[in-house]
């Protein structure tokens, strides 16, 4: 892409997530919300192939269907109430109407069919802003109208995004649908504390962009996109795939690692909220999760799978590692030990 288009296009991006973030109007929000959108077009359909202009379709479609409910949600509630104040949301309808507009927008089930085709129709560094950058506007959207939404309505929405994203991430075999599952799925362990603990929620999503970027990254350097070439993959770099299979573990939740440390908190709060069964039924459901996330495990160390097909193992390279990857890998694999700091922050 041209840098002077990269260039504004990241400015755009930038410029969208302040404005929506800072603002206490709904106009301004929709407008950073637009910002976002219209920025991010560019990147999805920069390869000019058909799968991209594909992606980068639907993903406009999609947006502009959200924002255009996000807008008429705000005006019927100030139409009623006569404020535009995002923290004074307090019509029913205008609250459900919002509710709706913010999970499509972020992809959490039933409005989940857009994300995994537009991310597996965009290259890896436009899927990790999809998957992180972008997920945070909206997410800050649902922080501050948290307190006058629907708490049943919600723990529905994230029990069904953490049972469909570990679901339907089993059978797929192309990675970039593997970590859309995946975002869906960790959408819901964000969405079900959000009303009680929204600290928690942030806390959470950081972590889970952290993870992300660290394996996205990975993935970028060593040229993966499918299970098939991750499996002869370690032939390039072999200690980056090594360090791959415990990232991934970490974005499974498994107790070492920095991705057990949000679930662990979840689990704490929700009960302390007097929810033992809804975080009983959340945490069985990741462990539909934990089974992808192993396979992936699997084939990215140097094992290849049990079967009778051959596989063309590649040259080793010394090719120069990106200095982000060690350490987002490190903050990924050692960041558990600095969960009692983190406990203290006020």
């Amino acid at each position: 892409m041209n840098p002077q288009a990269m260039f504004i296009s990241t400015l755009s991006l930038i410029l969208g997530t302040t404005i929506t973030i800072s603002s206490n109007h709904w106009t301004m929000a929709w407008t950073g919300l637009e910002i976002n959108t219209l920025a991010i077009l560019p990147l999805i359909s920069n390869p000019h192939h058909p799968r991209a202009i594909e992606a980068a379709t639907k993903y406009f479609l999609v947006q502009a269907a959200a924002s255009t409910l996000l807008l008429f949600s705000s005006t019927t509630n100030a139409l009623f109430t006569g404020q535009w104040d995002i923290t004074q949301l307090t019509h029913p309808i205008s609250c459900l109407l919002m509710t709706t507009a913010i999970s499509i927008k972020l992809g959490l089930v039933p409005f989940h069919f857009w994300f995994p085709e537009v991310l597996q129709g965009s290259s890896l560094i436009t899927g990790l802003l999809l998957a992180t950058a972008m997920k945070f506007p909206p997410i800050s959207l649902f922080l501050l109208t948290s307190p006058s939404l629907n708490n049943t309505l919600l723990t529905i929405l994230a029990i069904s995004s953490a049972a469909l994203g570990g679901w339907m991430g089993l059978n797929q075999t192309q990675i970039r649908k593997v970590l859309a599952f995946s975002s869906i799925s960790h959408l819901g362990w964000m969405t079900i504390i959000i009303i009680y603990n929204p600290k928690l929620t942030l806390i959470t999503f950081y972590l889970y962009c952290l993870m992300t970027a660290a394996i996205f990254m990975t993935l970028k350097t060593t040229k993966i996109l499918k299970l098939s070439s991750m499996m002869t993959a370690w032939t390039k770099i072999p200690s980056l795939s090594a360090t791959l299979m415990l990232t991934l573990l970490s974005l499974a939740g498994l107790p070492p690692l920095t991705g057990f440390l949000p679930k662990w908190l979840i689990i704490q709060e929700l009960t302390k909220q007097e929810m033992t069964p809804t975080a009983t039924v959340i945490a069985l459901l990741s462990l539909l999760g934990l089974f992808f996330y192993l396979r992936l495990a699997y084939c990215a160390t140097i094992t290849l799978p049990p079967n009778s097909n051959n596989y063309m193992k590649l040259w080793q390279t010394n090719k120069p590692v990106n200095i982000l990857i060690p350490t987002l890998t490190t903050l990924t694999i050692m960041l558990l030990p600095l969960s009692p700091m983190i406990f203290t922050i006020p």
